[in-house]
């Protein structure tokens, strides 16, 4: 196997590879949340989320537009993407 060939288990980067790589590139700071939003924009979705909400009414920000242009742009350099 070549080394260069990389598994799907290794495409992976942490919340934190993601958010430190934002912030060098792009001076922004995002939120795990931010992160997660942009991932499931793109339809990589890790697991159910078991801390919801008690009510069906609560409101959650939502990634600003520069900031998920950052959060895509370093999910194609780890090959998320």
């Amino acid at each position: 196997m070549d080394e260069l060939d990389l598994t799907a288990a290794e495409k992976k980067a942490t919340y934190e590879e993601i958010k430190e790589y934002v912030q060098e590139h792009s001076g922004l700071r995002v939120s795990s949340l931010y992160i997660a939003q942009v991932k499931q924009k793109y339809g990589i979705i890790e697991r159910e989320n078991y801390n919801k909400p008690k009510s069906d009414d609560t409101k959650q920000p939502q990634c600003p537009p520069e900031k998920e242009v950052a959060i895509v742009e370093a999910l194609k350099h780890f090959g998320m993407i």
